[in-house]
């Protein structure tokens, strides 16, 4: 490994940064955007048993709005339980905007990595063509020169590409995710309005 980086020369190492920072945001959002993390299969009919068991007490509340995101959602709603059916819906779609950006957090750099890296990719392929060109001298070509020219141009293109494609597939794939995520927050939380405003206190 260290010779292909010897060979690729000093470009590499931006890819090679790049490729630390992609990876660590797609671990992070691969274990951060767990449905069992967002959104809890059972916290919804959960919520509403103790709903209807003891109403919307301020404890319920704060359990619930320092919990999982969906739990935030549904603590938005059970807040304003007493209001009409719209305030109360309201309240759960502002709640949902405030939780969206913790879903795509550092999204927008994963997109950025993924389409930066073919261009310092090509940015080192520059390079290596400078060196190719250099190689030619007035006493003929320096095969040494040339070599390390044609590695540098080849070896950063080459690793440009491998940071992109993944970076790019796991962005798209982490956006899905996140909108997936969004639409299931919304439709339970939706539910929820409908079962408050159904039953009477």
């Amino acid at each position: 490994m260290l010779a292909i980086i010897e060979a690729a020369g000093w470009p590499i190492w931006f890819l090679i940064l790049a490729s630390v920072i992609a990876l660590a945001i797609i671990l992070e959002r691969l274990w951060s955007l767990r449905a069992a993390v967002v959104a809890p299969p059972c916290l919804l009919d959960e919520t509403l048993d103790t709903w209807r068991r003891q109403g919307a007490d301020d404890g319920l509340i704060r359990r619930m709005a320092s919990g999982a995101p969906l739990a935030r959602v549904l603590a938005a709603g059970l807040r304003n339980a007493e209001q009409p059916r719209e305030i109360m819906k309201d309240a759960i779609e502002e709640a949902g905007r405030g939780v969206s950006p913790e879903l795509d957090r550092f999204l927008t750099t994963l997109g950025t990595i993924a389409a930066m890296a073919p261009l310092l990719g090509l940015l080192g392929t520059v390079f290596g063509m400078i060196e190719i060109f250099a190689a030619q001298g007035p006493a003929g070509e320096n095969p040494m020169q040339l070599a390390h020219g044609i590695s540098i141009a080849l070896y950063n293109t080459a690793f440009g590409l491998i940071v992109a494609i993944p970076s790019m597939i796991f962005y798209r794939h982490f956006r899905a995710r996140s909108d997936q995520l969004l639409l299931d927050m919304e439709q339970q939380a939706l539910r929820l309005v409908e079962v408050v405003h159904a039953e009477p206190r």
